[in-house]
């Protein structure tokens, strides 16, 4: 059990590095959010990293941002969940408990500007290298 407990830290180890470069990236407006936003940013090869939800409905979507991505050389991870994207991108608004309400779902995130070099995007582009690009 030892080795899938392993594999559980490294999971939410990756998950919080993509959080927190979602984060200096919003800070720094280095993001593009929704299809619109995200393939003018793709097309213009300003992309430094792309984020897909694997729960996307629209097959047609999903097959476009993986084309772009292939075409221009640009890593590609996928996430899990379509709300925790949009909540990790600040579409949401946040109560007094600081809990997210009202997330809007977001199956699209480009990041175009890092903002600055930090540990959490190294471990991001590190999970990159070791999957080839595209996870």
């Amino acid at each position: 059990m030892a080795e899938g407990d392993d594999m559980q830290s490294d999971q939410k180890k990756l998950e919080n590095a993509i959080k927190d470069v979602l984060k200096t990236a919003l800070v720094h407006d280095g993001l593009a959010r929704g299809l619109k936003e995200a393939v003018k940013a793709l097309d213009r090869r300003q992309a430094m990293l792309c984020l897909l939800a694997k729960n996307c409905t629209e097959a047609a979507y999903t097959r476009l941002v993986e084309a772009l991505c292939t075409e221009h050389n640009i890593m590609l991870m996928k996430v899990e969940d379509n709300a925790k994207l949009g909540e990790w991108v600040g579409l949401c608004k946040i109560d007094k408990e600081g809990k997210p309400r009202k997330v809007v779902k977001c199956s699209c995130v480009v990041i175009k500007d890092i903002g600055q070099d930090t540990e959490a995007w190294s471990i991001v582009l590190e999970y990159m290298k070791s999957r080839g690009g595209a996870a």
